[in-house]
């Protein structure tokens, strides 16, 4: 913790204020994507895809989970939504799974999670759809198909939201699914034919 207060302390110091580019941030926000991903310590959207400031606007929770629209009850994720879509205009949502997810593990795996209620209780928002890929993949503990399988599903939760179903219609908003594999860095995206695979560079 020592290491994280000091840099956040010299912060200042080592980036360029004088340029102006961090005081211009102060007059408002236009990211040019929603990035919805996992809130694992590894997965550092900016970093994956050198956006600076302002660029990407950023929802996170345990295994990139969007709860189907119309659920009881106050959402950070549907406001999150909601607010990129309808006030800061973004025409592009990306939902990226990762390897060795910690939330996908424990579905694949049937962990007993009685001791995490929280925890059970949202990750049950992705166990009924994602069933029929927790019964048939391998035992890897990359757990490729189950991330990219809840990719999919998450793709099609967004799809419930009227905002986004609006925005489609209209041409107006594209939707991205990305898998990141953690121990290579490679990015893998998601085809019209339902496959992923690493982008040529």
């Amino acid at each position: 913790m020592k290491a994280l207060l000091d840099r956040a302390r010299t912060f200042r110091t080592r980036v360029d204020f004088d340029s102006g580019e961090y005081r211009k941030l102060a007059e408002g926000q236009y990211p040019e994507a929603l990035f919805i991903t996992c809130s694992d310590s590894r997965v550092i959207p900016a970093l994956i895809t050198g956006a600076r400031p302002g660029e990407i606007f950023e929802l996170r929770n345990a295994g990139n989970i969007v709860p189907h629209y119309g659920r009881p009850g106050a959402s950070g994720e549907a406001a999150t939504i909601e607010y990129a879509l309808e006030v800061l205009g973004v025409q592009d949502i990306v939902v990226c799974g990762h390897s060795h997810c910690g939330a996908m593990g424990a579905l694949k795996s049937g962990d007993d999670l009685s001791a995490l209620p929280g925890v059970d209780a949202w990750l049950h928002l992705a166990r009924p759809e994602l069933a029929p890929v927790l019964a048939s993949a391998p035992d890897d503990p990359s757990l490729p198909e189950v991330s990219q399988g809840n990719v999919v599903n998450q793709l099609a939760a967004l799809r419930s939201y009227p905002v986004v179903r609006q925005r489609l219609d209209a041409g107006r908003l594209r939707l991205h699914g990305w898998y990141y594999e953690v121990d290579t860095a490679f990015v893998y995206e998601l085809g019209d034919d339902g496959a992923f695979r690493v982008h040529a560079a």
